[in-house]
């Protein structure tokens, strides 16, 4: 049955996909490259079927970026109309900038003086081994627009890891999780919080819910929402200074004295993963 699902699943998720879906929708055009249209049944179908492979084999960053995108529903048009409320968030959405070694000049960033957000963000990536070239584009949303809100989503994650100072092994994640759905509302995020902890031994567990997660719903809720803030416009910003405009203080979280490294940030994708049931080498 499992095998079956898989194969089910791949032919709309995997890269290998294009001649089955190009005939599949041959009547339909899509909206952007890379959009594949679905209908109200296909959805649902992918929806589910992400959610239960994810779970099967939490490193298919493919699967869980669709179930990301299915599952959205009306927090992407919410989260659309919060952007448009502000001048930032407006520029945003005309300039629509992406987040990856191309756009961003990582030499320039390790250039900035310490203390800066650029610096910190650079110092960020080097020690937890992320790149920002992970990240799954978005294939299911029908509306462009809508289809930018949710690839900007994934592009920023690393920078709420990094603004909240949180690493991303296991806790950390979810830690963000818990922060992004009470700032963004996004049920991918939910999901998470709720499927990731039972990948936590019991110490790590009270860890995040004694400390992690209080912290992340009041934080989470009470500061500006992230969707709207031009990471890339505030590279020379004092750092702090940032944390107290958007909100976020007393960040309760634990870094190890040595970089992080492969291991955990492998650790770290499988929760993400499982849990988103946008991700350590394969974020989503």
């Amino acid at each position: 049955m499992s095998l079956y699902l898989s194969r089910t699943i791949s032919r709309f998720s995997s890269a290998g996909s294009a001649s089955y879906l190009k005939t599949r929708f041959i009547n339909t055009t899509p909206a952007y490259p890379g959009h594949i249209p679905l209908n109200s049944f296909e959805n649902a179908f992918l929806a589910v079927g992400s959610a239960v492979m994810s779970l099967l084999d939490p490193y298919r960053a493919d699967l869980i970026a669709a179930l990301g995108e299915t599952t959205a529903g009306p927090a992407l048009p919410r989260l659309r109309d919060i952007m448009l409320a502000t001048s930032e968030g407006r520029q945003i959405l005309k300039d629509r900038p992406r987040i990856n070694t191309r756009t961003v000049d990582m030499n320039a960033l390790s250039q900035l003086p310490e203390g800066t957000w650029g610096r910190t963000y650079k110092t960020w990536l080097e020690r937890t081994g992320v790149t920002p070239d992970s990240r799954e584009p978005v294939h299911y949303i029908d509306d462009p627009e809508l289809a930018y809100v949710m690839q900007r989503y994934r592009e920023c994650h690393d920078f709420y890891h990094c603004i909240c100072n949180f690493s991303v092994n296991v806790e950390s994640e979810l830690a963000i999780k818990y922060f992004e759905f009470a700032n963004l509302g996004l049920p991918l995020a939910a999901i998470s919080a709720i499927g990731g902890p039972l990948r936590l031994n019991a110490k790590k567990r009270s860890v995040l819910f004694s400390e992690y997660v209080p912290w992340a719903l009041k934080y989470g809720s009470t500061s500006q929402c992230l969707i709207s803030v031009y990471w890339e416009k505030r590279w020379e910003q004092d750092v702090e200074e940032l944390r107290r405009e958007l909100g976020i203080r007393d960040s309760p979280a634990k870094w190890s004295k040595k970089s992080m490294g492969t291991m955990d940030t492998m650790a770290s994708a499988a929760v993400e993963n499982s849990a988103d049931l946008a991700s350590g080498p394969i974020r989503s």
